[in-house]
């Protein structure tokens, strides 16, 4: 399926009322491929792969990196760089009694992170989707607020229904979302994590979803759908304590209250 990603970044917006851009997400096996990005961005300091994502959803840069310029190998390892994931990363031992009580316990955590393999990627990229630099994306992520991912979900689900079923890894969330999405090849919503909020500038109420494009290009489809029917975003209240006929009948026809009441 051949994706306009201007366009999609554009209805995601609309459709979304978006605070922050959709930014696509692209690894490289050669260095030298994601250096030759227009306008590319190169790391001046050391950086949690949070801080990069943030750059290109809040300032909307085009940055690119490889193993060097992120902090330490929880970073690398989610995407699959430098060959990250040694015994001692797999241990956990650095996250014992910092977010885990026991060894056991961050060993659980590690094997429990979707993370792209080692071995086969020097390079990634984030850029503005809009700025069409990643043309294509391996991914697409954006930033919303739980009531518009509830609203892109049901997109999603209007045609070719699938109950999607996602886990909370805890600390280290961006393998929920796109160490998921780049490793299995299918949507993945993630409540964001301490280290995205603290040092991604996430905010409170906001969620993360990363798919490649062409699911969310079949969920702008499902959300015009629902549009016709009267569902759009954000959702308008209706009251907590009035009569729920009359609201539902808009829907359902056979919910109307009987005539003259």
């Amino acid at each position: 399926m051949t994706v306009d990603i201007r366009k999609l970044a554009q209805d995601l917006e609309r459709l979304l009322k978006l605070r922050s851009i959709p930014f696509g997400m692209k690894l490289f096996e050669d260095r030298a491929e994601m250096e030759a990005i227009p306008r590319i961005r190169r790391p001046k300091s050391v950086h949690t792969l949070d801080q990069v994502v943030a750059q290109a959803s809040r300032l909307g840069w085009t940055v690119g990196i490889t193993a060097d310029d992120l902090v330490g190998a929880q970073c690398r390892a989610v995407v699959g760089l430098g060959n990250a994931k040694t015994d001692e990363w797999r241990s956990g031992q650095h996250m014992k009694g910092v977010w885990f009580e026991t060894v056991e316990d961050a060993t659980a955590h590690q094997a429990a992170m979707h993370c792209v393999p080692d071995g086969r990627y020097e390079a990634l990229a984030v850029s503005p989707v809009a700025s069409g630099r990643l043309d294509p994306p391996d991914i697409v992520l954006f930033y919303a607020t739980p009531g518009a991912m509830m609203y892109l979900i049901n997109g999603m689900q209007w045609s070719g229904y699938r109950n999607f079923n996602w886990g909370v890894v805890g600390e280290s969330a961006c393998a929920d979302s796109w160490g998921r999405a780049l490793s299995k090849r299918e949507p993945s919503l993630s409540i964001p994590c301490f280290a995205e909020r603290r040092y991604g500038g996430v905010l409170d109420d906001e969620m993360l979803m990363a798919s490649p494009p062409e699911y969310l290009a079949k969920a702008v489809e499902g959300m015009e759908a629902l549009a016709k029917n009267g569902f759009r975003y954000p959702f308008p209240q209706y009251g907590i304590q009035q009569d729920v006929r009359a609201g539902m009948a808009a829907s359902y026809p056979d919910r109307a209250p009987p005539a003259g009441t």
